[in-house]
C-alpha cells in the first residue's frame, strides 16, 4: 500500500512551466510503476504520462509528447512531471497514481492521489 501526494499546481499562462510532485508514503514507490493522469469537469480521466519503476521506460500521450517530461526518484519517494510549453488545453486536475503493473490505462491504476489544479491561462 501506498499513499500519494500531489503538489505544484497553479495558475500560469500559456507557454508557461510548471513542475508537478508526487509523494508517497508507506511502501516504497521503487515498487510501483507510477503514472500522471489528468480529468476535466465532465469527461473521464486521461493518461498523460507514465516511468517504471526503475526510471528506464517513459510513455506520454500523444497530446503531451516532447513538453511533458516524467521522471522519478526514488530515493526521495518522489515522481515529477515537468509540464513545458502548456496550453489551455492543459488545464485539467492532475493526479498521481501508482500501479504494481506495466499499464497505460486509468482502470489499472490501484493507488491514487488527491489531485493538483493546473490552469493555464491566455
Amino acid at each position: 500500500q501506498v499513499q500519494l501526494v500531489e503538489s505544484g499546481g497553479g495558475l500560469v499562462q500559456a507557454g508557461g512551466s510548471l513542475r508537478l510532485s508526487c509523494a508517497a508514503s508507506g511502501r516504497t514507490v521503487s515498487s510501483y510503476r507510477m503514472g500522471w493522469f489528468r480529468q476535466v469537469p465532465g469527461k473521464e480521466r486521461e493518461f498523460v504520462s507514465a516511468i517504471s519503476r526503475g526510471g528506464g521506460n517513459r510513455s506520454y500521450a500523444d497530446s503531451v509528447k516532447g513538453r511533458f517530461t516524467i521522471s522519478r526518484d526514488n530515493a526521495k519517494n518522489t515522481v515529477y512531471l515537468q509540464m513545458n510549453s502548456l496550453k489551455l488545453e492543459d488545464t485539467a486536475v492532475y493526479y498521481c497514481a501508482a500501479n504494481e503493473v506495466s499499464s497505460l490505462n486509468v482502470n489499472d491504476y490501484a493507488y491514487w492521489g488527491q489531485g493538483t489544479q493546473v490552469t493555464v491561462s491566455s
